[in-house]
């Protein structure tokens, strides 16, 4: 079969999958008001934040940014709470609804595009993020293509960011999860860091109800129990 072709098939059942997901009744799990999904996301900013100002510093108004399957937006909102400037931040999304989503609820001035990370110059971007995007590509080498991607849009010096899942779902088939291994050979930066993070869902689920300090010490003293990463990979300058 043709690579493009490939390419096209996987597009599709990423966009059916979503499709599926953003219609079904499982999304009030993931409702924002929920006790355990605002701890996750407290968490997620404090790991995000410290990293990026470790690695980029914490002037952020400079920073050019790419959010690859950006969602409705949600990270790139974040950067501009922190100090980044809307005119040099973009995002990229196959689902064309999650984009409409993205401009309403942004700040003017990001520059949204549909579809792949095409549009980009090589080197146009001092920061690279995807956000549970590689998890949801389930074909190696397209995974692999679009790790290429990123990496040629950062300039030389700047930085690949991933938010992702450690470990597979035996109840969703259409996510897999991305190794440590495979974050070395897709951006193979001599300056790296990794960062385990977020008691997994269905455990944080059950403790609905019980004293906050039990998920904390948990997602604290046993690392293994951490279900997602953040990985941040830096282009040799």
């Amino acid at each position: 079969m043709d690579p493009l072709d490939d390419h096209s098939s996987e597009q599709e059942r990423i966009r059916s999958v979503y499709r599926d997901w953003l219609a079904d009744e499982r999304i009030s799990s993931y409702a924002w008001h929920r006790e355990d999904v605002m701890e996750q996301d407290a968490a997620r900013r404090r790991v995000a934040g410290a990293l990026l100002a470790r690695t980029l510093g914490p002037e952020l108004g400079k920073l050019r940014v790419v959010d690859v399957g950006c969602g409705s937006g949600g990270f790139l909102r974040q950067l501009i709470d922190w100090g980044a400037d809307p005119c040099r931040l973009a995002g990229t999304e196959y689902q064309e609804q999650r984009l409409v989503l993205a401009r309403m609820r942004s700040a003017p001035g990001i520059h949204w595009h549909l579809g792949d990370l095409d549009f980009a110059e090589p080197g146009s971007f001092d920061l690279a993020v995807a956000n549970t995007v590689f998890s949801s590509i389930l074909a190696p080498d397209l995974r692999a293509a679009l790790a290429r991607d990123m990496w040629r849009s950062v300039a030389p010096g700047g930085w690949c960011m991933l938010f992702d899942f450690r470990y597979n779902n035996p109840r969703n088939p259409n996510v897999r999860r991305v190794t440590r291994d495979e974050l070395r050979r897709m951006w193979p930066g001599e300056e790296s860091h990794y960062r385990s993070l977020l008691l997994a869902p269905p455990i944080a689920r059950r403790l609905l109800g019980a004293p906050r300090i039990v998920a904390e010490l948990l997602a604290t003293l046993a690392p293994p129990l951490r279900s997602h990463f953040i990985y941040m990979a830096r282009k040799p300058a």
